[in-house]
């Protein structure tokens, strides 16, 4: 967002929000802005490939003391092992730029990638063993996103029709549409071709729910236990995963977090270096193929048109 953006952004939050409230949004819109830009110049954090694991099982958007949360329950014995460590990035296109960077080259070529994340449309799919957009055919329309299930259901298929040196599985979840929170989720950020993933300050009913979070209209509870809810939903995918794909080495880690009032920061914007919103946790387990389950979903070779792309990625949020 450039200065002349926030400038007319700020101008019409004050004639639908009110002058008080409108000038407490611009004001972190301009702060969230400093950060980023500190950020491309002081930054920290480690890239997957610095570390040892055989499969990498990423958590869209997961806090560390989210995981720890769910992890005290004890309902699920696998995230026992757990330990916190700071991702390269604070949002997936960042991390996908800094973790698939040329210098990691010799090691891409040797990994599948099965994603959920429509931010894999900005990659170089040839540069990898295996590159699954599970995004493209496996989205729920009537959820208005795409359910753990259908990467699970991928992730087995290359498990077990593949022997590549790495396999990373990108789940959407806990990232929003929360599905506690259907009435919430949808955003419409404008033309993704464009501006893909850019953070846009909104109002009124266009705010997500983590500018309705911040602006006092959701409360802490609410968002917290909706985002749990969406954590343990893929988790339960996780176990079943684990028990369905042979691993030396699993790990279950997130590509960032997201903010919820530290440093005056809400979401997750690329390039804060917001500890935050950068901390995630590092959970090392091992898979076993027990032949528990057998996928169903298979890729569809039909390409996704532009306005089905755009109706995708404003379900997540994005511009």
């Amino acid at each position: 967002m450039t200065l002349g953006d926030w400038v007319r952004e700020s101008r019409a939050r004050a004639k639908n929000m009110g002058a008080r409230r409108a000038a407490l949004v611009s004001a972190n819109e301009f702060w969230v802005g400093g950060l980023r830009r500190l950020g491309h110049v002081w930054n920290y954090g480690t890239p997957v490939y610095e570390r040892d694991w055989d499969v990498l099982l990423l958590l869209d958007a997961c806090r560390y003391d989210l995981m720890r949360d769910v992890a005290a329950g004890g309902d699920y014995p696998f995230l026992e092992a757990m330990e916190s460590v700071y991702s390269a990035a604070s949002m997936s296109s960042e991390w996908m730029e800094k973790n698939f960077a040329d210098e990691y080259d010799s090691e891409v070529a040797n990994t599948a990638y099965v994603s959920g994340n429509p931010f894999s449309r900005e990659l170089d799919g040839d540069r990898f063993a295996r590159f699954d957009e599970v995004w493209r055919y496996g989205w729920d329309d009537d959820f208005g996103g795409i359910p753990p299930r259908r990467v699970t259901d991928r992730a087995i298929a290359a498990g077990r029709e593949g022997d590549y040196d790495r396999l990373i599985v990108h789940y959407m979840q806990p990232h929003v549409p929360f599905r506690e929170m259907p009435d919430t989720s949808s955003v419409n950020w404008g033309d993704p071709e464009e501006n893909f993933g850019v953070k846009r300050g909104a109002e009124g009913e266009e705010r997500g729910i983590w500018h309705r979070y911040r602006d006092g209209d959701l409360a802490h509870d609410a968002v917290w236990d909706a985002y749990r809810d969406n954590l343990e939903w893929v988790l339960d995918d996780v176990a079943l995963l684990l028990e369905n794909l042979d691993a030396d080495t699993a790990v279950i880690s997130s590509d960032h977090a997201n903010a919820m009032g530290e440093w005056w920061c809400y979401g997750h914007p690329d390039y804060a270096p917001v500890p935050a919103l950068k901390r995630v946790p590092w959970v090392e387990t091992t898979g076993t193929d027990e032949r528990t389950y057998e996928p169903t979903l298979e890729p569809d070779e039909e390409q996704l048109n532009d306005d089905e792309v755009s109706d995708r990625l404003e379900a997540l949020g994005y511009k």
